[in-house]
């Protein structure tokens, strides 16, 4: 690295470590146009995630794979503007989707539900490779999984009310996170022990900034496939949930 520059600002040294927007320099009051046109950039990917839809044609074809069944819902949020208004109406199914998951009665160990969230982009992305390798790893462990579930306008409680209909023991949530302007492909996955409509963030266990540039796949398959088993052994999810599978061995 230069060091006429480095020394110009102290905090240079730290861009290695981070993608946010620190030591980016300055012409006269303002930032340089290189960084003011990049800044804008990333706002108008962040707006462009928010406003994505699921690519439900690709998503089924490539989850067929799994030899699951796959299921089409929606939540009462009728259309993005309602949903992001209401975020309540995101956390609920509509009639006609409640109505079809009432005939699924065979009790499972794990529903997949793989919601728009906040950036159907980070799903439609990130969700074919991180089931790649999670569902294997149930299906070896002798774990039974519920039909996969495409949620349109969905928020991550949707899961609970989806899971409890499926009578599943655990929900996991695959969602599209707020989009930054360093990351408009992140996706967080949610995990919760016995879900059923009414609990809140502290039921749930989080992995978040799941991304090429954040948390590989593998590394978040990982953990979620430990969290479900923790799950299971202990009956309970959330904040008396921890990982703890770097301290182990």
């Amino acid at each position: 690295m230069n060091k006429e520059i480095a020394n110009t600002d102290p905090l240079i040294s730290l861009k290695e470590f981070t993608t946010a927007r620190i030591a980016i320099g300055r012409v006269g009051t303002s930032i340089p146009l290189k960084q003011l046109l990049e800044f804008k950039l990333a706002h108008a990917h962040a707006r462009d995630a928010v406003y994505s839809l699921l690519d439900i044609d690709k998503l089924i074809a490539d989850l067929s794979i799994f030899n699951l069944p796959v299921l089409q819902l929606h939540s009462k949020a009728e259309s993005r503007h309602k949903y992001l208004k209401r975020p309540d109406h995101g956390r609920l199914l509509d009639e006609e989707s409640a109505a079809q998951l009432d005939t699924y009665n065979d009790r499972k160990d794990v529903a997949i539900i793989i919601a728009d969230g906040l950036s159907a982009t980070a799903v439609n992305e990130n969700t074919f490779a991180l089931l790649e390798l999670l569902i294997p790893m149930l299906l070896a462990a002798k774990l039974t999984i519920a039909p996969l579930c495409l949620v349109e306008q969905g928020r991550v409680a949707i899961g609970d009310d989806i899971a409890c209909r499926l009578n599943s023991k655990i929900s996991v949530v695959l969602i599209g996170e707020r989009p930054g302007l360093s990351a408009a492909d992140s996706m967080g996955a949610y995990l919760t022990y016995n879900p059923m409509p009414g609990l809140t963030d502290e039921s749930r266990n989080c992995i978040s900034n799941i991304r090429p540039q954040g948390l590989a796949v593998k590394q978040a398959a990982d953990k979620l496939f430990y969290l479900i088993n923790e799950a299971f052994k202990r009956k309970l999810s959330g904040v008396g949930l921890k990982d703890n599978a770097g301290l182990i061995g």
